[in-house]
């Protein structure tokens, strides 16, 4: 019976939704119209049953295919960097690069150096790369000591250590990759169709159809792209779960989110390291565009880039443009990552005092985390507007989803003597949280702004891309429009460096507060799982926040945790 209650809970929550939602659309209670009803979505939906079969085939196609190549060579590079540590330090700044690069700063540069499909095959293989590269070398990480020390006591080489134990333990974390890129997948294809003006593709039709008027049909493919994007990751959540309980034995089975930790090796040492593996992205760039054989008019080098930004004719007005588009992009981004971030505070809080009603809510919560931005963006337009709303809504629901899980960890690790203390002074749960987990989640909370930093950045452009005609998507989309190649290879490289800094700034904050907290070696150590495990669920305890009932350690004070020396109320 008990095992019903999630799925009845789902099912009520979700008949609720869909009531209010009819009741608000027939009424036209929200911008006029513009959030129709549910049953004229659906009847909208099947009158244009025919349309969708070309448009869905294409984009799976496209989606599919770069969901594969991506995954094999971030399944093949996390392989190569669990056995060359200098491998991999060398390639992190690749690895770093994707993971922070807006997709959509990319778009116009890929529709220059290729043409068909390929642009939305390529887009949808980067945006799966990093999050499968970093969950299969953290699972190739993660094995049980006693199976390796099993392996080598009966004569086995680390060759057999790695065939026989980490391949197995890493199909779990494999899985759970793959569940996180398959949305990602279909992101990326999504909007290489919206830039590249291809007849067929669901963004090509959702962008064929912003101009008709018509929010069913809008609203229609949105859902459409959502359940794709949904019953991908459904598909790989089964089959995560099924290899989890196959191969329980074969892993610690700790999930950690930490953040980057301290770091032993000497600074200079650091530093050096840094700069070869930005070295290597430059390097791979300039390598990139000589295989192509592109037109130097058409494809910007590095150093092409600043010739234009400060050696060219027009240097001075391309930095005034683009000056003034960061100007508008960067505060937007900025207030739309910390509303993320407050969001998912509040609902880890709410989902800690009141369990049930965050499992209530947290359906829809996923639920936007499937949902393509493409497809959310228009219709956001549609019911507020082209607006700074527009934006900051945009980046709330990219941001707060992955947020709410870190910090949701956080609560729920916090340490169980401390919670004892407070409880032994008559504290309740408001207490608990008070003094116990909140202080300890604050790691948490700058891991979180780490991993949504660069979705922030994208959301924004994507945004003024699509909707509001301001910032460096506006910028990146009218110099598509223009031909000025320059412009387009310099916002791009200029995103991927805003997204690299702000990225790179949080983490150094990250490591200071980790380190303060003493909790450096066991972030060290589960650095590679913090990306990965912030886009799903934990599978700890739901943060309730009750210690046992047993007797306070001895010599832990209240104090040692910010508790006070009085009894707390609740």
């Amino acid at each position: 019976m008990t095992g019903l209650m999630p799925l009845r809970r789902a099912v009520v929550s979700t008949v609720a939704v869909a009531v209010v939602w009819e009741v608000v659309g027939r009424l036209q209670l929200i911008a006029s119209g513009a959030f129709p009803s549910l049953t004229a979505i659906l009847t909208r939906l099947w009158r244009d049953r025919a349309d969708y079969p070309p448009h869905l085939a294409a984009t799976v196609e496209a989606a599919a295919i770069g969901f594969v190549a991506g995954n094999i060579v971030a399944i093949t590079c996390a392989l190569v960097f669990s056995r060359s540590r200098v491998a991999e330090r060398l390639l992190r700044g690749v690895g770093l690069t994707l993971f922070a690069v807006p997709l959509i700063a990319v778009v116009p540069v890929l529709l220059i150096a290729f043409s068909g499909s390929t642009p939305q095959i390529v887009l949808a293989a980067m945006a799966v790369y990093y999050p499968t590269m970093v969950s299969t070398l953290a699972g190739l990480s993660r094995v049980d000591p006693r199976l390796v020390d099993v392996v080598r006591a009966t004569g086995g080489s680390e060759a057999d250590v790695f065939r026989f134990v980490r391949l197995r333990s890493a199909l779990p974390s494999v899985l759970s990759g793959l569940r996180v890129a398959a949305p990602a997948a279909l992101l990326g294809t999504l909007l290489a169709e919206f830039g590249g003006g291809a007849r067929w593709g669901l963004g090509s039709y959702l962008l064929a159809s912003l101009a008709r008027a018509d929010p069913p049909r809008l609203w229609g493919i949105g859902l459409v792209a959502t359940a794709v994007a949904a019953l991908a990751y459904a598909l790989f959540s089964l089959l995560g779960a099924r290899a989890s309980r196959g191969l329980a034995g074969a892993t610690t089975g700790a999930v950690v989110i930490g953040g980057p930790g301290g770091s032993t090796e000497p600074l200079v040492r650091r530093v050096a390291w840094g700069l070869a593996s930005g070295a290597v992205v430059l390097g791979l760039w300039t390598l990139i565009l000589r295989l192509l054989a592109l037109s130097p008019v058409v494809a910007r080098s590095p150093w092409g880039v600043l010739q234009y930004l400060f050696t060219g004719e027009r240097g001075a007005l391309a930095r005034s443009r683009l000056l003034h588009a960061l100007a508008q992009t960067l505060p937007i981004s900025l207030l739309g990552l910390a509303c993320g971030l407050l969001a998912a505070f509040l609902l880890a809080v709410l989902f800690s005092l009141r369990p049930q009603l965050g499992r209530a809510v947290l359906p829809f919560a996923l639920l936007s985390q499937t949902m393509p931005l493409p497809a959310l963006t228009p219709l956001l337009v549609l019911v507020f507007g082209r607006s700074t709303l527009v934006m900051v809504m945009v980046t709330i629901s990219v941001t707060f989803f992955p947020s709410f899980v870190t910090i949701l960890q956080g609560f729920s690790e916090a340490p169980a003597g401390p919670l004892a203390v407070v409880r032994a002074y008559g504290g309740g749960q408001i207490s608990s949280l008070r003094y116990v987990a909140v202080p300890h989640a604050v790691p948490y909370l700058l891991t979180a702004a780490r991993l949504a930093a660069p979705r922030a950045l994208l959301g924004v452009m994507i945004a003024e891309y699509l909707a509001t005609g301001t910032g460096l998507g506006n910028l990146l989309n009218d110099s598509r429009g223009r031909l000025e190649y320059g412009m387009i290879w310099t916002v791009s490289a200029v995103a991927v460096l805003v997204a690299v800094s702000i990225t790179g700034a949080v983490s150094m904050a990250e490591r200071w507060v980790w380190r303060r907290h003493g909790l450096s070696g066991r972030a060290r150590s589960a650095e590679p799982l913090t990306t990965v495990i912030a886009d799903h669920p934990p599978t700890a305890r739901p943060a309730s926040l009750s210690p046992p009932t047993s007797t306070p350690p001895q010599g832990e004070p209240a104090c040692a945790t910010g508790a006070p020396s009085k009894s707390p109320s609740s």
